[in-house]
Formats: C-alpha cells, structure tokens, sequence
C-alpha cells in the first residue's frame, strides 16, 4: 500500500492555465480520506503555490506538507513553517548571477520570499503574470544587496533549451562539487546547492513520517523531477513529460497535464 505521493506541480498537477482539474482535486481527497498523503514539490517558493494548496484544501493545515526551491525548503503548511532550508552560500550565489550576466538568459535569483529578476523578457513576465506570481526587477546588475540574505536558488531562463545546455561545460569549474544542476518547464537551468533536490527532501520526510522508501510514489515530468523519480517506491511520467524521464520512470500515464495525470494515478495505484 502506498501511504506518501509527492507530485511535481507545472506541467504535471497543474494544466496548462496553471490550475488543478477537478479530476485530479477529487482523485487527492480520495486518496487523503484513504491516508494517502499528497505532497507538492516544486521549483517554486511556497508563497508562489499558496493558490493551489488551497484548490487542494491543504493550506494552512497541521501535518501537510510542501517541497518547494526543488527540495531547497519544506514547509509545514500551518501558519508556513519553514522545517528545513538548505540554500546556495552567497558567493557561489554571486557567481552563478555573473556568469549569467555574460549569456543571454533572465537571471532569477531566489530567497525565501522573493524572487528577484534580471534581464526580464516579455514571455517571462507574462508567464509570472499569468501564474500570479509576484517578482522583484532588478535594474542593477548586482546581487551585493542579497550578501546576509539566504539563497535558494538561481535560474537561467531561455526558452531555447539547447542553448542553455551548450554553456554545461564552461560552468564545470564553479560548479562541480558545489552546484546541483537541472531544467525545468522546457524554460529553465536550475542552479541549486549540491546534495539539494526534490528526491532527497522526499526521502527526508518520508522518514520523519515513518513511510518506508517503497511505499512512496513520485509524479513528474521534467528534469529537476528525476531525483525524486529514481528513488520513489513507483516512478510516474506524465504524459507529457519529457522523454528521458518517461525512459526511467516504472509508469507512463496516458493522460497529460490537461486531462488529469494524478487521478490516473490514485485511480490505477490507490483507489
């Protein structure tokens, strides 16, 4: 019996107007009136998802629990307490946002409340604008203010993916041993501290909840997926997810994002 599904949100859960089905809602309280517990992993801050923990009704309740900054943070969702929060260290932080100063990409660069961008482009903002999601534009190209500020992450946007994977091997030297590096969104090269990801926050909580390893189930669709794919008890591709993740995954749904990926799950593995 699996008592713990941890599912990635955009491109996954979520549709393409960045809302939950009402398939997958009903499906999530099935499975949560069963004992299943659902948790989202996200890119995302938890601020940035609050929205959609409450079309699941998991916000602000005792006991329910988000991965957010791809693993960087987990919150209990009552009253946002933050349980854990492993970020990038402000100088490698630094050179990650000037490395990116040097290539055409929008540079992201997380906290824990805020998301600051540079190099904002019309697609990019529209997307914020379109999720709800709150930004900071920086105008500077510095990030000197952030020095006592904690990092999560950083991302470089381009929507030319092949672009973004051509500069991998320039980056080695400051990012080997120290930098975790993954794409998300068919948009996005995320820059987080070594050892973080959505696989081992998973694993973590599982732990504290005393759900073993293979009683867990982990839903995605992209790259910055793979480690909490590789180590869940069932591996699930979306639909739509990319190919080399449906090449790992134990099961491919044959639903995509738009016609309800998780209430194919519970349905097949849960109900």
């Amino acid at each position: 019996m699996y008592k713990l599904i941890v599912s990635d949100l955009d491109e996954t859960l979520l549709n393409d107007e960045h809302k939950v089905g009402r398939r997958n809602i009903e499906a999530i309280k099935k499975a949560s009136e069963l004992g299943v517990k659902f948790v989202a992993a996200t890119g995302r801050g938890y601020s940035a998802i609050e929205s959609v923990l409450k079309e699941l009704d998991l916000d602000d309740k005792e006991k329910e629990y988000t991965i957010s900054f791809n693993g960087c943070a987990l919150t209990e969702n009552l009253n946002s307490k933050m349980l854990s929060f492993n970020g990038l260290p402000f100088d490698k932080a630094d050179e990650l946002f000037k490395f990116g100063l040097t290539k055409d990409v929008c540079i992201h660069v997380y906290t824990a409340e805020i998301v600051y961008v540079y190099n904002l482009n019309e697609d990019e903002k529209s997307r914020f604008t379109y999720q709800k999601n709150a930004l900071t534009e920086l105008k500077k190209a510095s990030i000197e203010f952030l020095r006592n500020t904690p990092i999560a992450k950083v991302i470089y946007q381009n929507v030319d993916v092949p672009y973004l994977k051509s500069f991998e091997d320039e980056m080695k030297p400051m990012t080997d041993d120290t930098v975790s590096l993954s794409y998300s969104s068919n948009r996005y090269m995320e820059l987080n501290k070594i050892g973080v990801n959505k696989g081992n926050t998973m694993l973590a909580l599982a732990e504290s909840l005393g759900i073993e390893q293979e009683e867990t189930i982990a839903v995605g669709d992209n790259y910055n997926d793979m480690s909490m794919l590789l180590v869940a008890g069932l591996s699930v591709a979306a639909g739509n997810a990319v190919q080399d993740i449906k090449d790992i995954c134990g099961y491919t749904c044959e639903n995509d994002n738009n016609e309800g990926v998780l209430a194919e799950v519970i349905e097949k593995f849960i109900l």
